[in-house]
C-alpha cells in the first residue's frame, strides 16, 4: 500500500509540474512586420521566392496592423489573379508581367507608408 501511495504522489506531482509549465508558458506568435512584406516583395521581383515562402508569409493573417492585413490580402488578390505557380519550377517568375508591375506598386507603396510612419 505504501508503494502504491508512492507511486500515486509522484505521478501527481509529475502531471501537476507538467500542467504548470502549461499553464505558464504563453503561445508562440510570429507577427508579420513590414519589413517582412518588403523583403518577400523584393524576392518575388527578383524571382528568389519560392511558392512555399510566398505562401507561409501571405498566408497567415495579420491581425496587429490593419494596414498590413491590407497589404497581404492584394498581394494574396495578386498571385490569384496573375499567379504562375506551374513556371516556377522551371525557373520563371512567381507573377506574370503584369502581376509584376502591380507587386512593385503595392511594394513602393508599402515602403511610403512605412517610412512615414517612422518619421
Amino acid at each position: 500500500m505504501a508503494l502504491y501511495l508512492l507511486v500515486l504522489g509522484v505521478c501527481l506531482l509529475v502531471i501537476g509540474g507538467v500542467l504548470m509549465v502549461l499553464l505558464t508558458v504563453g503561445t508562440p506568435r510570429y507577427r508579420t512586420e513590414p519589413k517582412d512584406l518588403l523583403a518577400l516583395f523584393d524576392k518575388a521581383l527578383n524571382s528568389q521566392v519560392g511558392e512555399t515562402e510566398w505562401n507561409a508569409i501571405i498566408g497567415y493573417p495579420i491581425r496587429h496592423d490593419e494596414y498590413l492585413e491590407g497589404v497581404r490580402r492584394r498581394a494574396s488578390h495578386l498571385m490569384e489573379l496573375h499567379g504562375r505557380r506551374w513556371q516556377l519550377a522551371q525557373g520563371k517568375p512567381l507573377l506574370n508581367a503584369q502581376g509584376q508591375e502591380e507587386l512593385q506598386v503595392l511594394r513602393d507603396h508599402l515602403a511610403a507608408h512605412t517610412a512615414l510612419r517612422q518619421q
